[in-house]
């Protein structure tokens, strides 16, 4: 088999699954989350109120 000389380089997309994309949104999502409970507490309203 021959091996091209050239070999392309592949650009990635901007939408989709995307790398940047997915530590994007588990950030956010993490962000978020830690955002509620430190409002339930400091409200004492939701789930941590015992």
């Amino acid at each position: 088999m021959i091996k091209p000389e050239i070999v392309p380089k592949r650009k990635l997309p901007r939408y989709g699954f995307h790398f940047y994309n997915e530590r994007l949104n588990g950030r956010m999502a993490m962000i978020g989350f830690i955002a509620l409970i430190l409002t339930e507490f400091f409200l004492k309203h939701g789930l941590l109120l015992w």
